[in-house]
């Protein structure tokens, strides 16, 4: 494979991670299944890791077999590129959402540029609900408007969203 086919694939696969990560957010992670870990990245973390990391270990696994795969079991050049993809994408989420957004890390980086802030509040509006339902912007390299994730939230019949002090408003009780 050609460096330039392997660095379309490398971009595509980083592409498709954030489409794939979008769902098993939404659909896994903030499903009954899968909140049993998520829970915890949505709750006051007690030391360095908390139960959602796991999320990181299990996502490594398939990278680490298509790069292993590519390079040592006969699979193919586009497996190499495909498992870096895979990998270069854990190392954005890493950076941005654990070290920026959550300071897992210690750093100064502030956000300047508009798509950087509209990320940062659009994660913060995801983690401006504590349950499981209601939650608003799944998504890591994309987000909608922010004025819209606030409406949305805002609409939000079963979404428990946090108050001033860590109190919780649980709207799933409130008239329509």
């Amino acid at each position: 494979m050609s460096w330039l086919a392997g660095l379309a694939l490398f971009t595509a696969t980083v592409l498709l991670m954030e489409a794939f990560a979008y769902v098993l957010h939404r659909f896994v992670m903030h499903s009954k299944l899968g909140w049993a870990w998520h829970e915890s990245h949505h709750r006051e973390r007690d030391g360095w890791f908390e139960k959602n990391d796991l999320y990181a270990v299990v996502f490594a696994v398939p990278s680490i077999l298509l790069i292993w795969g590519g390079m040592n079991g006969g699979w193919g050049d586009w497996a190499t590129w495909s498992g870096a993809g895979v990998a270069f994408y854990g190392i954005i989420y890493f950076g941005f959402h654990d070290v920026i957004v959550h300071g897992r890390l210690p750093h100064r980086i502030v956000p300047r540029s508009h798509y950087f802030k509209r990320i940062v509040q659009a994660h913060k509006l995801h983690h401006a609900v504590e349950s499981r339902d209601g939650a608003v912007s799944y998504g890591f390299l994309y987000a909608p408007p922010v004025e819209r994730l606030k409406q949305a939230l805002k609409g939000s019949a079963g979404a428990r969203v946090r108050a001033a002090k860590g109190a919780s408003t649980d709207r799933s009780s409130e008239p329509a």
